[in-house]
């Protein structure tokens, strides 16, 4: 559960500054995706295994949200 909620936060937060900077969406949108990214950067921190592990499995997951985001 935290694999996805991982993801889905560094997925939305980097879509949120994406559409800030490229599409000219206000400036709360690049902000609220700053906080989406920094939840994303603690959240990996809640996994019990030694980070290496972890952000191994984690990058699996990321591969397969990222390919669904963009579908």
């Amino acid at each position: 559960a935290l694999f996805l909620v991982a993801g889905i936060c560094e997925i939305g937060g980097g879509w949120l500054i994406w559409k800030w900077v490229r599409d000219g969406k206000p400036g709360w949108w690049g902000f609220i995706g700053a906080v989406v990214l920094i939840l994303y950067g603690i959240i990996a921190t809640l996994q019990a295994s030694h980070f290496g592990r972890v952000y191994a499995v984690y990058g699996g997951f990321f591969i397969v949200l990222a390919l669904a985001w963009g579908w």
